[in-house]
């Protein structure tokens, strides 16, 4: 599950990338979220110190999203959230038509519901589930012996369900060892950066 801090990045980069907001206050997102004020300003202060943001009297500003959603994704540890992983021989369009009601897609497969193309073939899917879910995707996708191609991650209560946004999906995809986790991280900056 994405820590308090890691919420905060994703909360942030995501109003910035629908609406081009740029200003916020630390009060509104430790009420957003029911973090304490200290928890935000901990999670600020990295940015603050690269530059990435500019802390004014009231509110601060996002001045560099790209490098705020880097920073997420350089501390970004997946592993620790992969509450189940095994192998299904299938293509992966066949395991996401699958997967059960109430997850969220995230990196090749958000990759490919969000712009309908991928810049290269992949063969694993990764989701966001909440308790529910993964039971369901246990029981759908029993353990198997073979390299992983199914993983499921435990979702926050505050993750969009569907499909993850851009930048989840970026710094998920920026913590994947395959060759082609790269092709689709890079298509995905362009989209969101130009």
């Amino acid at each position: 599950m994405l820590s308090k801090k890691e919420i905060v990045y994703r909360d942030i980069l995501e109003r910035w990338l629908e609406g081009h907001q740029t200003r916020f206050t630390q009060l509104e997102l430790s009420k957003k979220f029911s973090i304490s004020l200290s928890t935000v300003s901990n999670a600020l202060s990295p940015l603050r110190a690269m530059g990435a943001i500019d802390v004014r009297a009231r509110h601060f500003e996002l001045v560099d999203a790209k490098k705020t959603m880097l920073y997420w994704a350089t501390i970004r540890g997946l592993g620790k959230d992969t509450a189940y992983s095994t192998r299904y021989e299938a293509p992966p369009g066949e395991i996401e038509r699958l997967m059960p009601a109430g997850v969220s897609f995230t990196a090749f497969s958000a990759y490919r519901f969000m712009y309908k193309d991928a810049p290269a073939d992949y063969s694993e899917v990764y989701a966001y589930a909440d308790t529910a879910a993964l039971d369901e995707a246990r029981r759908r996708f029993p353990p198997a012996a073979g390299p992983p191609n199914v993983f499921v991650l435990k979702a926050d209560p505050f993750i969009r369900k569907g499909v993850v946004s851009a930048p989840q999906a970026f710094v998920d995809l920026w913590n994947l060892r395959t060759w082609y986790a790269r092709d689709f991280a890079d298509a995905l900056e362009r989209r969101m950066f130009g």
